[in-house]
């Protein structure tokens, strides 16, 4: 039981850090996007 709720933390885990890595290259580009607007 132990096992199987690690392994269920260590995917969840993982599945966050890739949405929060798309989550920042989203905001890099509209960044981007603005700074190259205010040129």
């Amino acid at each position: 039981m132990k096992r199987v709720m690690m392994l269920g933390l260590t995917l969840l885990a993982l599945a966050a850090c890739e949405t929060i890595e798309g989550a920042g290259k989203d905001i890099e580009k509209a960044g981007q996007a603005i700074s190259e607007a205010a040129r």
